[in-house]
């Protein structure tokens, strides 16, 4: 499916417009499972990867698992990932048996040039409540951070509070962490914390793993 720059612009537009910053929960008690998805495909490959993997919350669990292949649609084009990549998500979301009361995708949300990062596409097709944990910064400026676990800084475009950096664990690379839709900053912030026994929450280490896992299977 062959897509302009100009039309992928105006969807963006659209899907930011739909998307919900009001928390879908008042406390981290009311969830019961999380997910994450991770893609993975090379920059100028026709081929991509993709896994979610849903785990009980808060006991993290490992509960069940969808992984596909299949040919990207458009190429790689940067601020316009989720074309590429949202497809794949959503079929692993089929394959679930029980749909997650969240979904943490390895990618942005809110803190996206459009407001329409990755998690925020998934999150208003699929009227789920999402979160973006990127391993890097795409826009945004924030303040250095302390070394310790759980340190913070906001994470802000102009003036505009896009989402918070958030260090995951003690001296490692902090995380940037900004919702998709029917979350906000500082509750997508918490969540993931609370999920990190290494420097990303288990969902989204467990998807990562088992894509890779698919590529290398479909390799050998």
């Amino acid at each position: 499916m062959a897509i302009d720059v100009a039309t992928m612009r105006d969807l963006q537009y659209k899907v930011a417009a739909q998307v919900d910053l009001t928390c879908a929960f008042s406390s981290l008690h009311e969830i019961k499972t999380v997910a994450g998805a991770d893609v993975s495909c090379d920059m100028f490959s026709r081929i991509g990867y993709a896994a979610v993997v849903v785990y009980s919350y808060p006991s993290l669990k490992r509960i069940e698992e969808a992984g596909v292949k299949r040919e990207l649609d458009i190429p790689y084009i940067p601020g316009y990932l989720s074309f590429r990549e949202g497809p794949l998500i959503h079929e692993c979301l089929k394959k679930i048996k029980a749909r997650p009361d969240v979904l943490i995708c390895d990618g942005q949300g809110l803190a996206h040039p459009r407001r329409a990062g990755l998690a925020c596409h998934i999150g208003v097709s699929e009227d789920l409540p999402t979160v973006g944990c990127a391993k890097s910064r795409l826009i945004g400026e924030y303040h250095a951070l302390l070394d310790d676990r759980g340190e913070r800084s906001e994470l802000y475009d102009k003036n505009e509070r896009i989402g918070v950096v958030l260090r995951s664990r003690s001296r490692v690379k902090p995380l940037f962490i900004s919702p998709g839709h029917k979350m906000d900053i500082d509750f997508a912030a918490d969540l993931v914390l609370s999920m990190c026994k290494f420097r990303l929450p288990e969902p989204i280490r467990a998807a990562h793993n088992y894509v890779n896992w698919l590529r290398k299977s479909d390799a050998s």
